[in-house]
This record gives structure tokens, sequence and C-alpha cells, in this order.
């Protein structure tokens, strides 16, 4: 996994019986104590109900296995694999792939990508930190389903009926893709294309808002 480690410190359990991933919050000196214990135990279980829900909602995260809020631990299910990020940066062994393979590798994972975000907005769970660092491309031995793409790292997760935050969370994974992935216009779409079959008659109003969301973010980039 390759979680986020600007406020946790994270540790690999020992395998017994499955190795656990343990997140710890640590404390913030420059917050007052009673603030920042308030603050550590709610991230903590925002993160935990957003995986559980998630989960009942038939959404890929890695599984709940430890919660102590109150010393801000949280213990998830390590996810075997290599982050899409990773997958979609290329290297020595991508070179040597046949170009219209490694299309469609892209191709599908761009679908299962658009297929799992559905499925968490449709529970009404933003991520609030969608980039391919937090997507894990996970292989598995059934020879009738070779990898499915595993959503990771919730701390920044929230509960929101709102079209205007999943449309954000949309616009947040686009421009990662912009930043990281050079000429991922084509990318990006086949997210949104699976994206819009898994929404239903839910995905109109969200598009018509991630396009006033696109529109927001290139004025403020042209007033720097």
């Amino acid at each position: 996994m390759s979680p986020d480690t600007r406020s946790q410190k994270v540790y690999l359990s020992p395998p017994f019986p499955e190795p656990i991933l343990l997140k710890h919050r640590f404390t913030k000196s420059y917050r007052h104590p009673t603030l920042d214990a308030q603050i550590t135990r709610t991230r903590v279980q925002m993160e935990a109900r957003a995986l559980v829900r998630c989960q009942r909602a038939g959404v890929r995260v890695p599984g709940v296995r430890l919660v102590d809020a109150a010393v801000g631990v949280l213990g998830v299910e390590w996810i075997e694999g290599a982050s899409v990020r990773k997958v979609l940066g290329g290297g020595a062994e991508a070179e040597d792939e046949d170009e219209d393979e490694e299309a469609d590798v892209e191709e599908l994972i761009m679908r299962l990508i658009g297929l799992e975000i559905s499925k968490m907005h449709r529970a009404d769970i933003i991520h609030g930190d969608l980039t391919t660092s937090n997507m894990m491309l996970r292989r598995l031995p059934s020879p009738s389903q070779t990898s499915e793409i595993v959503l990771i790292d919730f701390g920044l997760s929230s509960t929101s009926l709102l079209v205007e935050d999943k449309a954000v969370d949309l616009y947040v994974l686009e421009r990662a893709f912009a930043s990281t992935h050079p000429d991922s216009e084509s990318l990006f779409g086949g997210v949104l294309e699976a994206y819009s079959k898994g929404m239903g008659k839910a995905w109109p109003p969200i598009y018509k808002r991630l396009e006033e969301v696109r529109l927001r973010g290139r004025k403020r980039s042209m007033v720097g």
C-alpha cells in the first residue's frame, strides 16, 4: 500500500495470522492537547466508519481490523499489489510490453477505477484525496478475474449527499491525473465513462457540476 504519511506514522504488523497495516495519528504539539485528542479521535472514527460503509456498499477497500480512537490507531487489511500510479508510470517492464496490450490494460484499470468510485459515491462517501497513489491494483489468484482496484487511505473522507462534493472528488482525481500522468486526458475519460454508467440517472447533475468546478479551477489558475 502507499498511504498518506503527512499526519500519521504507518507500520506493518507481522503476519499472525495476516499482516495488518497500523496507522497511528501522532500528537500535534502545536495544538492544544484537548483539541488535538478530539480531532484525532474524530478522524480515526470517521475513517473506520467510511471503510465499513464502503464495504457494505460493495466498494473494494481494506477491511478494518483494529480501531483505538483514543490513542489514534487504526488497523486495516494489508493490500498486496502495486499502486495505480506506479502501474501507469511505466518503466523498463512497460517498454517491453506490446503497445496494444498495454492500452488494453490501461483501459481495464480506468474502467475498474470508475466503477469503484461510482459505488463509493452511491453510498454517499466522499474520499477527499482521490489520487492514483491511493488506488491499489490487487492481482487475484482466480483465473477468471486477474485483478481488481482497491481504494485506500480514507483519512480525509466524509459523508455527503451533495452533488458538489462528488464533483469535487472527481476533479481532484482529474488534477492528479494531469499532474502525474502525461497525456492522461483519454485515461480520465475512461474513468468518467465507467463512472457515469455506474451512477446512472445521478450522473447528469454531477457532470454539470464537474464542469462548473473545472471552470472555477481554470479561473483560479489564471489569477494565480
